[in-house]
């Protein structure tokens, strides 16, 4: 069953951030992750927004994001991230 990793971040360095972005797509590519949505043009319908950028990524399961989170190829690439975001991550079965 496919499976939605649901990302919430905070940038304080878009430079640094930038970079982790690069590094870190073709590793999600690899294990099968693919880009459905993301904060440009989100429109609020109900309540509030926070103002923290978000982002969808689509896998084939959630064991294939448990292997993408947990992988040495993911380890090498998140220290990019350090200092450059607060980020808030979810992984949620698809309906």
């Amino acid at each position: 069953m496919a499976a939605l990793m649901i990302i919430q971040a905070t940038i304080a360095e878009k430079t640094r951030y930038k970079a982790y972005q690069e590094g870190v797509k073709p590793v999600i590519e690899a294990f099968g992750g693919r880009l459905k949505a993301s904060g440009v043009g989100l429109e609020v319908l109900e309540g509030s927004h926070d103002g923290r950028r978000l982002v969808v990524f689509e896998f084939d399961s959630m064991s294939a994001i448990r292997e993408f989170w947990k992988s040495p190829a993911y380890s090498k690439v998140k220290p990019l991230r350090e200092g450059a975001a607060k980020i808030d991550v979810w992984a949620v079965p698809a309906a």
